[in-house]
């Protein structure tokens, strides 16, 4: 059970993560990470439908709480691409 919902808020923070990364290669034009993280957002997103449609309140929060936690993640990891991409 407890293994379930660590996957669940796992691949959330993955998707959004990934999800904040697009945002920032969008606004700075960086074509081949748009394409790498526009595509894992659509891959982790297969994974994650099926789990959330049909699942409990619970469930919805922890999907959400590892959203959040990724869309901070997300936004981190670009800076540190960005930075050593220069």
């Amino acid at each position: 059970m407890v293994s379930n919902k660590i996957k669940l808020f796992t691949t959330s923070l993955l998707q959004v993560c990934f999800v904040a990364m697009n945002v920032v290669f969008i606004g700075k034009q960086m074509f081949l990470e748009m394409f790498i993280t526009g595509g894992l957002i659509s891959l982790i997103w297969t994974i994650n439908v099926k789990k959330i449609v049909f699942s409990e309140w619970m469930d919805r929060i922890i999907y959400s709480l590892g959203a959040a936690c990724g869309t901070l993640l997300g936004w981190c990891v670009s800076q540190i691409i960005i930075y050593y991409l220069k």
